[in-house]
């Protein structure tokens, strides 16, 4: 069997390592940082475990789902059985709780619609008209595309509220995008894949441990077992191509494989192999962009929230969340805003983030009022994800690239989906496959 690297320890590059190493492949797992999980890590902060982010999965994410239990770990995520959401408004206080019923596929959203109190009832019933026409849009076509999820729903009538308060209430947490900067094709997926098809794929599922420990060590025993080399610390500075296979170098050293995987964000990949390669414009890095996400962290000397989560509505503060058993808080509660496509607020102080932002929670949790907050701060990550923008796809490669024995992986790449950990494991299982042909690929052709 073949020696095959890896570049790469997120999810896309540990899903392909662990594919490879299970076909027989020897396999050699690189990674630039001490640990593996790529953006879905935690740190230790004042005995706290803290993630980077709050990642949340949904019924639909079947290929994440199926690496948990790869991994082992599927007993740490809580998966919703029938998905509830409670939502409360930043300005009038009030909340409501929506969810799905038992009704086949759409019928079980008419009760969610229904009290979704934050738009008129002409409108709910406008929605689901909406949603309607929007399971009927063709995802696949390029023109989808290159319209704008934003300009789609205006033509279908939408006001700028229900766009804001039901619309958007879904696609910030999945897209990373408002409807205006969204592509109608990553919209529509996420919707006719988790809201319009089974009517149990929208259930969400969380961790009920750190991120570290669900992805990052549980994947490093997982490659171990599996017989698969990994080594951390372990920079990618080139490469190159021989005659028969290809040279990696690293800070200090090299290795030579005769297929590799790059699993990298996609300004390294760019670095590493080049646009030819991947079959892609140019200039294709600054064409897939960047949206950042910010989270603030919040430590209260006591319970101010019943729920694991909840959707914010005229609020700055979108989803709300309880990470106070899973960071191993003693007493108290430790909540966490998680805000997505936060370019407006990915260059202020933790300074300024407090005294604009922390009010807000007490308006959406009036319980908060005579709590003490006991910590206040900020992870961010700048570089979340690509922007989902309509025309992306020409700029996302397929995981085979044109150069065999090569191929390609991450949320960023042609999986389909926006990126997320589903998009993230699906591109790995897709350049494990690929590897294992020695073709140059099509432009047209796209990962599963």
């Amino acid at each position: 069997m073949a020696t095959v690297g890896v570049i790469g320890g997120g999810l896309a590059g540990i899903t392909a390592a662990l594919d490879l190493a299970d076909a027989g492949h020897h396999v050699i797992l690189l990674e630039s940082r001490s640990r593996l999980g790529g953006l879905t890590n935690s740190f230790q902060r004042e005995g706290l475990w803290v993630d980077n982010g709050q990642h949340v999965f949904l019924r639909c994410c079947t290929s994440y789902r199926q690496l948990l239990e790869r991994l082992g770990v599927e007993h740490q995520v809580q998966l919703q059985p029938q998905l509830t959401i409670t939502m409360r408004s930043g300005s009038s206080g009030r909340g409501t709780r929506i969810h799905r019923t038992s009704l086949p596929s759409p019928l079980h959203l008419g009760g969610a619609l229904l009290a979704h109190r934050w738009i008129p009832l002409r409108e709910r019933l406008q929605a689901a008209r909406v949603a309607l026409a929007l399971g009927r849009v063709d995802r696949d076509a390029s023109e989808t595309d290159d319209v704008s999820f934003g300009d789609w729903l205006r033509q279908q009538g939408c006001s700028p509220r229900a766009v804001e308060t039901l619309w958007d209430l879904v696609g910030l947490a999945t897209l990373n995008a408002h409807a205006d900067q969204a592509s109608l094709a990553l919209a529509a997926t996420v919707f006719q894949l988790g809201l319009l098809g089974d009517k149990g794929g929208a259930d969400i599922g969380w961790a009920t441990v750190p991120l570290q420990q669900l992805h990052g060590a549980a994947a490093l025993r997982a490659l171990d077992v599996a017989g698969a080399e990994v080594c951390t610390r372990s920079r990618v500075r080139a490469v190159t191509r021989t005659t028969s296979g290809w040279r990696v170098d690293l800070d200090d050293t090299h290795r030579t494989f005769d297929r590799l995987v790059v699993a990298v964000p996609p300004d390294i990949a760019d670095g590493l192999v080049g646009s030819a390669a991947l079959r892609v414009p140019a200039d294709f890095v600054n064409r897939l962009g960047r949206s950042p996400i910010v989270n603030l962290h919040v430590v209260i000397d006591r319970q101010v929230m019943s729920e694991p989560f909840l959707a914010a509505v005229d609020s700055p503060l979108q989803w709300l969340f309880d990470r106070t058993t899973s960071s191993g808080l003693p007493c108290g509660q430790y909540l966490v805003a998680s805000l997505s496509a936060a370019d407006d607020l990915i260059g202020c102080t933790v300074a300024e983030l407090r005294t604009t932002l922390l009010p807000e929670f007490v308006r959406i949790l009036p319980r908060m009022t005579d709590a003490t907050v006991q910590d206040f701060f900020v992870t961010r990550e700048p570089h979340a994800t690509f922007r989902p923008a309509p025309g992306t796809a020409l700029s996302r490669p397929a995981a085979r690239t044109a150069l065999p024995g090569l191929a390609v992986a991450g949320a960023w790449t042609a999986t389909g989906w926006p990126a997320t950990m589903e998009g993230a494991v699906r591109s790995g299982h897709a350049a494990a496959s690929a590897l294992q042909e020695h073709t140059p690929a099509r432009r047209d052709e796209v990962a599963a």
